[in-house]
C-alpha cells in the first residue's frame, strides 16, 4: 500500500489547536465538560485537547476519560476486540454532563453510533458534542461533528491513518493510503 497524501505534524498541531479554541470558545472559562476519547483512535487526541484546553481556558473544568465501543460495534463478528483494548473510564457521572466525544477520523458514522450507545449505557448527558481531527466525508449515517480539525476528500477504498505519538509530538502524521488492488 502506498501513501496518496501525507499531513505533517505542524498541520496536525494547528488542527488540534483549532479544535481546542473552538471548544474553549463555546464552553467558556466557567464551563464544565466531560471529554471522552473514543478508544482507540481518540484517546491520545483527547489527552492533547485536555492539555491545550487547560492552557487556553484555565477556568474550564475538564474531566478527561475513555469510551470503549467494542461491544457496541455492529461488525464485532468480523472485527474482534483489538489487542490494545482500553476499557471505558468515565471519571464523573454522565447524567446531566456536557460531553465532548473525541475521535481521530469521522468516516461512515458507525463508530459514533456505537459511542453514543456506550455513553448512554452510563447515564443521560445534558448535551453531547463531537470533536474530530479528520472528517473524511462519505457518511453512511446522519452524523456531523461539532468541531472539525481538518476536512479531506478520501475515496471510499482508501484508508486514513492517524498516528499521534503520545510523547514525541513531532512524529505525528496523517496518511491517506490507497487500498490494495483486488485480484
Amino acid at each position: 500500500m502506498s501513501a496518496l497524501q501525507r499531513i505533517p505534524a505542524n498541520e496536525i498541531h494547528a488542527a488540534i489547536d483549532r479544535l481546542a479554541q473552538a471548544i474553549a470558545k463555546r464552553h467558556g472559562p466557567k464551563g464544565k465538560i466531560l471529554l471522552l476519547g473514543i478508544a482507540n483512535g481518540g484517546i491520545v487526541l483527547a489527552r492533547r485537547l485536555a492539555l491545550r484546553l487547560a492552557s487556553l481556558a484555565p477556568g474550564l473544568r475538564i474531566s478527561p476519560g475513555i469510551l470503549d465501543i467494542s461491544f457496541h460495534r455492529d461488525d464485532i463478528g468480523r472485527n474482534p476486540i483489538p489487542k490494545e483494548f482500553a476499557p471505558t473510564l468515565i471519571p464523573v457521572d454522565v447524567t446531566g454532563a456536557d460531553v465532548v466525544l473525541v475521535d481521530d477520523v469521522l468516516f461512515s458514522g458507525r463508530t459514533i453510533k456505537a459511542a453514543l450507545n456506550e455513553l448512554f449505557d452510563h447515564g443521560r448527558p445534558a448535551k453531547v458534542e463531537l470533536a474530530i481531527l479528520i472528517d473524511r466525508g462519505l457518511r453512511r449515517l446522519p452524523v456531523a461533528a461539532d468541531y472539525i480539525g481538518l476536512s479531506m476528500d478520501a475515496s471510499l477504498d482508501s484508508k486514513v491513518v492517524v498516528k499521534l505519538d503520545p510523547a514525541k509530538f513531532d512524529r505525528d502524521l496523517v496518511e491517506v493510503i490507497a487500498a490494495k488492488p483486488r485480484l
